[in-house]
């Protein structure tokens, strides 16, 4: 679970105006965090499904989001991706 204290953090690293808390790089961010602390949970009790099913969701929601901006402007792709390490 993400406290509000880390989505505050997050939203004011990655907004793209001030006030700004529903931008692609906003959201995409808050997911990867969402998806990294899910996939450790998910370390330590591998037979919870229905977390399994959330995390698998929550990824092809962030998916969805980077084709978005992809199409729209391959740069700010890029820089998000780097920014959030997600390619290797």
């Amino acid at each position: 679970m993400i406290t509000k204290e880390k989505k505050t953090r997050i939203i004011d690293e990655f907004q793209t105006a001030s006030g700004d808390t529903g931008s692609p790089e906003v959201q995409i961010a808050i997911l990867s965090k969402r998806i990294n602390e899910l996939t450790e949970h998910l370390k330590l009790h591998p037979k919870d499904h229905s977390s399994r099913r959330g995390l698998l969701k929550m990824i092809g929601n962030r998916s969805a989001l980077l084709k978005y901006v992809k199409s729209k402007d391959i740069n700010r792709y890029r820089q998000i991706i780097s920014r959030l390490g997600l390619r290797k």
